[in-house]
Protein backbone atom coordinates (compact mmCIF):
# COMPACT_ATOMS: atom_id res chain seq x y z
CA UNK A 1 0.00 0.00 0.00
CA UNK A 2 1.32 3.81 -0.73
CA UNK A 3 -0.06 7.28 -0.17
CA UNK A 4 0.75 9.86 -2.31
CA UNK A 5 0.94 13.52 -0.88
CA UNK A 6 1.68 16.79 -2.88
CA UNK A 7 3.96 18.62 -1.02
CA UNK A 8 4.68 22.72 -1.04
CA UNK A 9 6.24 24.77 1.55
CA UNK A 10 3.41 26.26 2.70
CA UNK A 11 0.75 25.73 6.00
CA UNK A 12 -1.57 23.64 3.34
CA UNK A 13 1.38 22.04 2.46
CA UNK A 14 2.51 21.00 5.88
CA UNK A 15 -1.16 20.63 6.71
CA UNK A 16 -0.96 17.60 3.81
CA UNK A 17 2.25 16.54 4.59
CA UNK A 18 0.98 16.25 8.51
CA UNK A 19 -2.34 14.37 7.67
CA UNK A 20 -0.39 11.78 5.54
CA UNK A 21 2.21 10.76 8.05
CA UNK A 22 -0.96 10.00 10.35
CA UNK A 23 -2.07 8.13 6.78
CA UNK A 24 0.78 6.04 6.35
CA UNK A 25 1.63 5.31 10.05
CA UNK A 26 -1.88 4.08 10.29
CA UNK A 27 -2.22 2.43 7.45
CA UNK A 28 1.37 1.25 6.92
CA UNK A 29 1.71 2.15 4.23
CA UNK A 30 4.88 3.96 2.30
CA UNK A 31 4.89 7.66 2.06
CA UNK A 32 5.37 8.89 -1.15
CA UNK A 33 5.73 12.90 -1.04
CA UNK A 34 5.98 14.85 -4.85
CA UNK A 35 7.24 18.16 -4.95
CA UNK A 36 7.09 19.82 -8.37
CA UNK A 37 8.05 22.50 -10.26
CA UNK A 38 6.49 23.25 -14.20
CA UNK A 39 10.36 25.41 -14.68
CA UNK A 40 13.16 26.64 -13.38
CA UNK A 41 12.98 25.51 -9.69
CA UNK A 42 15.62 27.61 -8.36
CA UNK A 43 13.56 30.27 -8.86
CA UNK A 44 10.38 28.67 -7.97
CA UNK A 45 9.23 29.07 -4.41
CA UNK A 46 7.05 25.94 -4.72
CA UNK A 47 10.07 23.61 -5.11
CA UNK A 48 11.54 22.77 -1.89
CA UNK A 49 14.83 24.33 -1.56
CA UNK A 50 18.09 22.35 0.46
CA UNK A 51 17.40 24.28 3.81
CA UNK A 52 13.40 23.12 3.39
CA UNK A 53 14.94 19.42 2.52
CA UNK A 54 16.58 19.02 5.21
CA UNK A 55 13.96 19.77 7.17
CA UNK A 56 10.87 17.47 5.47
CA UNK A 57 13.81 14.67 5.84
CA UNK A 58 14.19 15.16 9.28
CA UNK A 59 10.29 15.32 9.74
CA UNK A 60 9.81 11.97 7.86
CA UNK A 61 12.56 10.37 9.49
CA UNK A 62 10.88 11.66 12.96
CA UNK A 63 8.07 9.67 12.02
CA UNK A 64 9.14 6.15 11.38
CA UNK A 65 7.54 5.23 7.70
CA UNK A 66 8.36 4.38 4.84
CA UNK A 67 9.28 7.09 2.77
CA UNK A 68 10.17 9.28 -0.84
CA UNK A 69 10.94 12.03 -1.64
CA UNK A 70 10.36 12.67 -5.77
CA UNK A 71 10.84 16.26 -6.95
CA UNK A 72 10.31 15.97 -10.96
CA UNK A 73 11.44 18.40 -12.91
CA UNK A 74 9.81 17.44 -16.17
CA UNK A 75 8.34 20.61 -17.08
CA UNK A 76 4.61 19.42 -16.04
CA UNK A 77 2.17 21.25 -13.54
CA UNK A 78 2.04 20.00 -10.28
CA UNK A 79 -1.50 18.10 -10.36
CA UNK A 80 -0.04 15.89 -13.32
CA UNK A 81 3.23 14.74 -11.34
CA UNK A 82 1.00 13.80 -8.40
CA UNK A 83 -1.24 11.91 -10.46
CA UNK A 84 1.73 10.46 -12.16
CA UNK A 85 3.07 9.42 -9.52
CA UNK A 86 0.15 8.29 -7.74
CA UNK A 87 -0.47 5.79 -10.94
CA UNK A 88 3.39 4.66 -10.77
CA UNK A 89 3.26 3.72 -7.26
CA UNK A 90 -0.37 2.51 -6.80
CA UNK A 91 -1.90 4.77 -4.75
CA UNK A 92 -4.47 4.06 -2.67
CA UNK A 93 -4.72 7.43 -1.52
CA UNK A 94 -3.50 11.34 -2.75
CA UNK A 95 -3.69 13.86 -0.19
CA UNK A 96 -3.43 17.67 -0.56
CA UNK A 97 -3.78 20.33 0.49
CA UNK A 98 -6.75 23.19 0.19
CA UNK A 99 -6.00 27.01 0.16
CA UNK A 100 -8.73 29.21 1.02
CA UNK A 101 -10.17 30.92 -2.69
CA UNK A 102 -11.84 33.85 -3.26
CA UNK A 103 -15.51 33.91 -5.24
CA UNK A 104 -13.93 33.97 -8.34
CA UNK A 105 -11.15 32.33 -7.72
CA UNK A 106 -13.68 29.40 -6.95
CA UNK A 107 -15.04 30.18 -10.64
CA UNK A 108 -11.86 29.63 -12.32
CA UNK A 109 -10.99 26.39 -13.69
CA UNK A 110 -7.89 24.53 -13.91
CA UNK A 111 -6.99 24.41 -10.10
CA UNK A 112 -4.19 22.06 -8.85
CA UNK A 113 -6.66 20.68 -6.33
CA UNK A 114 -9.38 20.64 -8.53
CA UNK A 115 -7.79 18.36 -11.38
CA UNK A 116 -6.19 15.80 -8.63
CA UNK A 117 -9.17 15.60 -7.38
CA UNK A 118 -10.93 15.28 -10.27
CA UNK A 119 -8.61 12.97 -12.01
CA UNK A 120 -6.90 10.80 -9.70
CA UNK A 121 -7.90 6.87 -10.40
CA UNK A 122 -7.69 6.39 -6.25
CA UNK A 123 -8.95 8.04 -3.05
CA UNK A 124 -8.19 11.91 -2.58
CA UNK A 125 -8.03 13.43 0.77
CA UNK A 126 -8.09 17.24 1.01
CA UNK A 127 -7.07 18.87 4.36
CA UNK A 128 -7.35 22.60 5.12
CA UNK A 129 -5.18 24.28 7.47
CA UNK A 130 -5.91 25.63 10.30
Amino acid sequence: MSIVVGYIPTLEGRAALERAITEARTAQARLIVVNSSPGNAYTDPRFVQEEEAESLRKRLEESKIDYRILQPLRGHDAAEDVIQAAEEHQADLVVIGLRKRSAVGKLLLGSTAQRILLQAHCAVLAVKAE
